[in-house]
């Protein structure tokens, strides 16, 4: 595990290039019922005609804007938006969203996938849930994927041609948890820096890079003592294309040095070390249970070039070093250092080998 403390910071992300999903991702999203006909497009929902700035309950401005459309449009919109949201969460039975409505329609220009998050509220009893419509990114698909079958979350998503539906993640975000959370009396101090610690390992093994603070969220559950807590990452843009190792390493952002320090003085070293050890047994029995599904993915991510070769030749010479494994010098892909990293972390474990299985 790296020394707990943040080094000096990262350089701020650039914006990341679009990768369209190809035919072998395509083919796998298929395969898992992730590719499904919708009613909508991403560029249908560009075709705004107006633009409110949207401010928070403080009114203070947020990165999101409401948008709005000609009326004419907007009774065919929204049914397709309820049509994609029922697609989503009853696998397209649209006999019970009848007393659903489209309440807003929100647009941000920040970060790479620049979404729209849709506000669908119940009729009967004003719940409201949220869902969002991006450009369909390849590392953004892997990124779900992963997340999918090696973390403790499930995730529910759909993907057609250059559009990519996402379930909304709850939890409070990482930053606001750090300003108004991270020191509450009612939260165990040890059991924060404990998730920490196995948030940091899941990215790490998994190459999930950029998890600044407003990047993933805190889910907070009520126990009979205490509270348990388990962090969640929310934006996958970033998955296995930055050549930086430390990229990977959610402790050594700057946004993060609150949440490194408060691990710091909350742990020993050995007592990380054991939680370190925790996670890496519960990634490789999630391979394992998923060994199929995860072995024809990576073969699909090894075989798309999602990241620049000078980025790749980096990072396999970043993580050989860090693992004491040449074995990294022979990967061609970050796909193949995903495959790589479980490896490693299996013979440190003493487990059997993981049968990854390959497409016919």
């Amino acid at each position: 595990m790296e020394e707990l403390a943040p080094p000096p910071q990262l350089p701020p992300t650039q914006r990341k290039p679009c990768v369209a999903v190809g035919d072998g991702l395509r083919s796998y999203l298929r395969r898992y019922k992730r590719e499904l006909s919708l009613p909508l497009t991403y560029e249908r929902l560009r075709s705004f005609h107006e633009v409110i700035p949207l401010v928070d309950t403080e009114g203070r401005p947020t990165l999101w804007d409401t948008v709005i459309y000609r009326p004419e449009e907007m009774p065919a919109l929204n049914e397709a938006l309820k049509q994609v949201y029922a697609l989503l969460k009853v696998d397209g039975d649209f006999s019970v969203m009848g007393h659903l409505f489209v309440d807003r329609i929100d647009f941000c220009t920040f970060g790479n996938s620049m979404p729209f998050r849709i506000r669908i509220v119940n009729a009967y009893n004003d719940n409201q849930d949220y869902f969002y419509v991006k450009q369909a990114d390849s590392s953004r698909v892997y990124g779900l994927e992963l997340e999918h079958l090696l973390s403790p979350n499930r995730l529910n998503f759909l993907s057609w041609g250059s559009t990519l539906i996402e379930e909304h993640i709850p939890g409070i975000p990482g930053d606001i948890f750090i300003h108004r959370w991270l020191r509450r009396p009612d939260l165990s101090p040890v059991r924060v820096a404990k998730e920490l610690v196995k948030f940091n390992e899941r990215c790490f093994v998994r190459l999930l890079g950029d998890m600044r603070s407003y990047n993933f969220v805190f889910v907070v559950t009520p126990d009979f003592e205490d509270s348990q807590l388990r962090i969640r990452a929310m934006d996958f843009d970033q998955q296995s294309y930055d050549g930086l190792k430390n990229f990977y390493l959610p402790q050594f952002f700057k946004e993060n040095a609150a949440l490194a320090m408060f691990c710091v003085k909350q742990l020993r070293v050995e007592t990380a070390h054991q939680y370190q050890r925790e996670e890496q047994t519960l990634m490789i029995r999630r391979a394992e249970l998923a060994s199929e599904r995860l072995g024809i993915l990576l073969y699909t991510m090894a075989r798309d070039p999602i990241a620049p070769a000078e980025k790749v030749r980096e990072l396999r010479e970043a993580l050989a070093e860090h693992y004491g494994r040449s074995e990294y010098l022979k990967c061609e892909s970050m796909g193949a250092m995903i495959q790589e990293n479980l490896e490693s972390v299996r013979l440190s474990l003493g487990r059997s080998a993981i049968p990854l299985m390959m497409p016919e």
